[in-house]
Formats: C-alpha cells, structure tokens, sequence
C-alpha cells in the first residue's frame, strides 16, 4: 500500500520553560499543589502553547460521520441509516453535542467523512466523502490505500484551515467502536475480547457474535503491518480524517481535547503515523467502553474526568472542556503572594 506521508510533530522538551511554568503556578496564592490537577494541566497548556500564559481562541469541535461496512455482519444493535438520521440531527442543533457546544461557546462544524446518504448544503457542514462509507472488512480492507489516504488528507487540511487553538474531534458512525476495537487490538497487540464493548447497546448475545466477526477480521487481516496499512485494513473513514487532523492540529502547536473510545483511536492512529502527537493531547474522560481503559495504557493518559460516559460525538470533551478555560484563568488571573501583600512559608517564599 501507499504509505501516508504525515506532518512531522516536534516534540514537546523545554525543560527551561517547564520551570517557568511551574514557579508562576507554585507562587500563586495558595499552598502548593492545593489545586491539584488544575496545575498540572495550566502547565501542559503552557507547555503545548510555548508560553507561561496559555490561553484558549476559538476552541472548535469537528464531528466526523462515516458509516461502515461491517454492519452488515450486525455488529451494531443499531441499523446504518441512524449515521444519517443523526447527521442531520446535528445539523438541527438538536444533538447533544450540540447543546454542549452551545452551552460552552465552542464552534461545532459536521463532517461527511463517508456517510452512506448524501446532504443538503449548509453553513455548518464540510462535505469530505471519499465514499458511501467504507468496505466489508470482514471480505476486504475496510478502504483501498487511495482512499484511506484522501482521508487523512482530508483531515490534514480541516485541522490546516482551523481558526482556533483547541480542536476537539467528535465521531458519528453506526458500527465505530468495532472499527476502534480492531485497531487497539491490532496496534496494541491485545486479545480482542478486552478490546471490545457493547457499543450502542448490545446483549450478550450481540456481544459474543461481535467477538467472534471481529476475530475473523483481524485474522483476515494478519498481513498488514505498518500502521497505515492497519488503519486501511481495519479502520473507518472518520477515523482516518479524525487521526489526519489531530497529527496536522499538533504539528501547528494546538491543544488536542480528546473525546472517548472513537477519538481515543484516532488518536492512537495518529501516534503510530506520527509519533509525539500525543503529547499535544489533553484526555478528557474515561469512558465506559470497555476497550478504552486499554487504549487510555497504551497512550499513557490520565483522563480529566469519569463519568461512565459513552456518547461519542466529542460530548465528553465538550464537558471537560471548563476546565480548561479554568486552569488558563488560574495561570493568568490569579495573584502571586508579592503581589497581593501575602506572607508565604520558607517552602513557598518569592
């Protein structure tokens, strides 16, 4: 196959700025370290935005919707024509995702990264198809190298064109999580079955069968190696856009909030396509699909929050979102002890 050539990402090592960072948080007043992970991530901020006073512009959120193939095999408690269904409803502002986003003030664009029906136009939504969503991974790889490449592409240049400093990429895709569970069990070299969860809903007897399909696609599927070929073998089409963004979003230096078990792919996607676009990620929140605590190890993330939250569409970062907006204000706005008149202990003196 045809390799995807990626942005290359600079990693992130300023030893020098880090101890800016952390004496402008550890002179505020407030014994040290009482704001706990707060601190640690108003020094990460920093540390993406190579600055002691990082800020938030223009935080967006992408949702990237594909059907896929796969479905067929009834992976999914849900039929494919829900992609659409719900497409459409994010157009309405009638999303979860939606009121999130509206809520926070962050801007929401819906793209048609391989949604097996086609839209009328509209302000908000960014036509990407590369095609009526992907192939049967179970009989072929889920896309062709052509077309996993126009995806990445596709989302190299989404992320290249953003006006904000915080991308949050959000999925839609009838049957994603088996698309997720192939690639952390192919790139993480993991059993399948602790890669796997319910998804929209399945019984256990929907769960057994979607073990024992996705088994035989990754058995299918031995041959491919390198993680672009595992990504066109197994992947989706709004995976592959979602891991082009993220690596192009962390090439130029922005902060990546990410979402669940779907973004947390993309993700490790764009980590093996091009290392050191993690350290660019801020981790939202673990989420209830089980395979997630397995991809959150193999990123080695520590995630904001836990609220047994399996919604996709970026909702969990659009939650978590505040706090970040908070650890900005606590770096910029609050005093330091010389500066408000405070007396400090010999552990915390100016």
């Amino acid at each position: 196959m045809t390799a995807f050539i990626a942005p290359t990402v600079a990693a992130i090592a300023n030893p020098e700025l880090a101890a800016k960072l952390q004496q402008k948080i550890d002179h505020k007043t407030k014994p040290q370290g009482s704001l706990g992970r707060i601190e640690a991530l108003a020094l990460q901020l920093g540390m993406i935005q190579n600055t002691t006073a990082p800020s938030i512009i223009n935080p967006e959120i992408y949702v990237f919707a594909a059907d896929h193939g796969l479905t067929k095999h009834g992976t999914s408690a849900f039929p494919s024509a829900v992609t659409a269904q719900m497409v459409q409803n994010f157009l309405n502002g009638g999303a979860a995702i939606n009121v999130l986003a509206r809520q926070h003030h962050i801007g929401l664009k819906v793209v048609d990264a391989g949604v097996n029906a086609t839209f009328a136009p509209h302000t908000d939504f960014l036509d990407r198809k590369v095609r009526m969503g992907s192939r049967d991974a179970l009989t072929e790889p889920a896309m062709t190298a052509e077309e996993c490449q126009t995806a990445l592409n596709h989302g190299v240049m989404i992320a290249e064109n953003m006006a904000g400093n915080l991308l949050i990429v959000g999925e839609m895709g009838i049957g994603n999580t088996s698309a997720a569970s192939l690639l952390l069990a192919k790139l993480g070299n993991l059993p399948i079955a602790t890669c796997i969860g319910r998804g929209t809903g399945l019984d256990d007897e929907g769960l057994a069968k979607k073990q024992a399909i996705l088994s035989q696609v990754l058995a299918r599927h031995d041959s491919a190696k390198s993680p672009f070929d595992i990504l066109a073998a197994l992947g989706g089409l709004e995976i592959a856009m979602m891991a082009g963004a993220l690596i192009k979003a962390a090439s130029l230096r922005k902060i990546l909030l990410i979402d669940g078990f779907i973004a947390s792919s993309a993700l490790l996607v764009a980590e093996n396509l091009a290392p050191n676009t993690a350290q660019f990620a801020v981790f939202a929140h673990k989420s209830a699909e089980a395979g997630h605590i397995e991809m959150l190890k193999l990123l080695d993330a520590k995630p904001l929050l836990d609220m047994e939250l399996r919604l996709g569409e970026g909702s969990g970062a659009a939650l978590a979102y505040p706090l970040l907006v908070s650890a900005c204000a606590m770096i910029n706005e609050m005093a330091s002890f010389s500066e408000a008149g405070i007396s400090t202990n010999s552990a915390s003196a100016d």
